[in-house]
C-alpha cells in the first residue's frame, strides 16, 4: 500500500470501483487515490475548463455563500484574505468585495500569482479545492504559513462517508478528486497544528489559528 499524503502512515485498502482504488489511513482517516491514478496536468486542466463557475450564476454564488456568509460574520471590517484555488471566475473575491472585504486570488491554472503566497492573511478560503491537491501535508504546511495569528482557514469539501455509502458516493466520480477528508481528519489536522476546529456545516469547516497572546499564555513558565 501507499503512504498517506497527509501523515505518511501506511494506508490500507478501502474501496475499489471500475476506474481506481481508494485507500484509507488508519491514523488520520484520510481516504486517498494512489498516485498512479492521478490525471496529468493537461488532462486536469481540461477537466477544470468544463466548469462553468460564473459570477453571474446565482446558484454558484449561493453555493459559495455557505462558506462566505458565516466567515464574514467572524471577520473585522479591515480583514484581508486569500482565495486559494479561486478558479477561473474568482467569484468569491468579487462577492466579498461587495461586502467591503479584500480578497486576493490564487489558482495554479487560472490565477498564477505566486507573489500573493509570500504574504499573510486574516483568512484563507479553500472552496472545493482541498480534495484536488495531492500533497496534503505540504498543503497544510503552506496554509499555516499564509495565516496570521488569530486567522481563519475556511475549507469547503464534502466529507468522506462510511464505506457502504462511499460505494455509491457521486463525489468520488470526479477524476480530479483524489483526497477525501473525514471529520476525524480535520480533527487530526487541528491537533497537529494547534488550531481550533469549528464545524460550520455538512461540507464546511473553519480552523482558527490562536492569537500570539493565547500561545504565550499556554507556554510553560520559565
Amino acid at each position: 500500500m501507499s503512504s498517506c499524503p497527509l501523515c505518511h502512515y501506511e494506508t490500507v485498502a478501502f474501496h475499489q470501483d471500475k476506474k481506481r482504488p481508494y485507500v484509507r489511513c488508519p491514523q488520520c482517516l484520510l481516504v486517498s487515490v494512489p498516485s498512479a491514478f492521478y490525471l496529468d496536468k493537461i488532462a486536469e486542466k481540461a477537466h477544470y475548463d468544463c466548469h462553468n463557475n460564473d459570477v453571474a450564476d446565482a446558484g454558484y454564488q449561493h453555493f459559495l455563500s455557505r462558506t462566505l456568509t458565516p466567515l464574514l460574520a467572524q471577520l473585522t471590517p479591515n480583514a484581508k484574505g486569500l482565495d486559494f484555488g479561486c478558479g477561473e471566475g474568482a467569484v468569491l473575491s468579487q462577492m466579498a468585495a461587495k461586502q467591503g472585504i479584500s480578497v486576493a486570488n490564487y489558482d495554479l491554472f487560472y490565477h498564477l500569482t505566486p507573489q500573493v503566497l509570500t504574504q499573510q492573511y486574516d483568512f484563507v478560503c479553500l472552496t472545493e479545492v482541498i480534495e484536488h491537491i495531492a500533497d496534503a501535508q505540504s498543503l497544510v504546511e503552506q496554509l499555516s504559513q499564509l495565516l496570521l495569528p488569530g486567522g481563519i482557514l475556511a475549507v469547503m469539501t464534502k466529507r468522506v462517508p462510511c464505506v457502504d455509502t462511499f460505494t455509491n458516493w457521486s463525489y468520488k466520480i470526479d477524476p480530479t478528486h483524489i483526497n477525501f477528508y473525514a471529520i476525524e481528519t480535520f480533527e487530526w489536522i487541528a491537533l497537529q497544528q494547534g488550531w481550533q476546529l469549528e464545524v460550520i456545516g455538512s461540507d464546511v469547516v473553519f480552523f482558527h489559528v490562536p492569537l500570539l497572546s493565547e500561545e504565550l499564555s499556554e507556554s510553560p513558565s520559565k
